[in-house]
Parts: structure tokens; C-alpha cells; sequence
């Protein structure tokens, strides 16, 4: 607490009183000694801030461990996917016969000379 706080002697006087209050309890007196130490109380709220109420707790890691996982799966996917994709884009361009295929497949492409049907076939 600041000076100004303890300027006034009713202040203080409330505040020391305070202090014997708690001093006093029999629950306090029961507690083990290393319970009342003022380092194991900071090190416990610290692990317990640490551990549950802060944004980075437990919890939450556990959540990012587990989307990271996930991410990575699909990097590999996405990565596996794109070599597939150049190899294909390879042989396309490499291939003239190949490439007519794909073109006429995909893209409903023809010669000039030819007539197209297309046969949809509902299910």
C-alpha cells in the first residue's frame, strides 16, 4: 500500500488489526509451515494463474498441439497433391496426343470438322 493510505492513524490501526484478525485463527495456526511460507504462496498462485486462468493454460495449448497436428497433416496432403498435379502438367505438356485427350475430355474441345454430342445420363 502506498503512504497516503497510511497517513491517517484510524487507517492503520484498521489494517493491523486486520493482520492479528488473521494471525489468530485457528486455521491458520493448523496449517503446516511451508503452507504460511510467503515463496510457497507465490510459486502455488503462480502455478495455478499458470496452469488454469491464463490464456496460455493447459487447455488451450492442448487445443493449438492439436490444430498444429492437423495443419501439418493437410501441409503433406497439399504437398503430396502438387507433385501429382507437375508430374501431370509434365506429361500434358510432353504429350502431344496426350494433351488433344485431356482436351477434348476435360474441356469438350473438337476439330472444325467434327460434331460433338454429349450424353448426359441421369442417375
Amino acid at each position: 500500500m502506498n503512504k497516503k493510505s497510511f497517513e491517517s492513524g484510524q487507517d492503520f490501526f484498521i489494517f493491523t488489526h486486520f493482520v492479528t484478525l488473521v494471525q489468530k485463527l485457528k486455521v491458520v495456526k493448523r496449517l503446516p509451515g511451508y503452507l504460511k511460507n510467503f515463496y510457497f504462496l507465490i510459486v502455488a498462485f503462480f502455478l495455478i494463474w499458470m496452469l488454469f486462468i491464463d490464456s496460455n493454460d493447459f487447455y488451450s495449448q492442448f487445443k493449438k498441439r492439436m490444430k498444429l497436428n492437423e495443419l501439418e497433416k493437410e501441409k503433406e496432403y497439399y504437398i503430396q497433391k502438387i507433385s501429382e498435379v507437375e508430374n501431370d502438367r509434365e506429361e500434358l505438356l510432353s504429350n502431344d496426343k496426350l494433351l488433344e485427350k485431356f482436351a477434348r475430355e476435360k474441356y469438350l474441345m473438337k476439330k472444325p470438322t467434327e460434331d460433338l454430342f454429349v450424353i448426359v445420363t441421369e442417375e
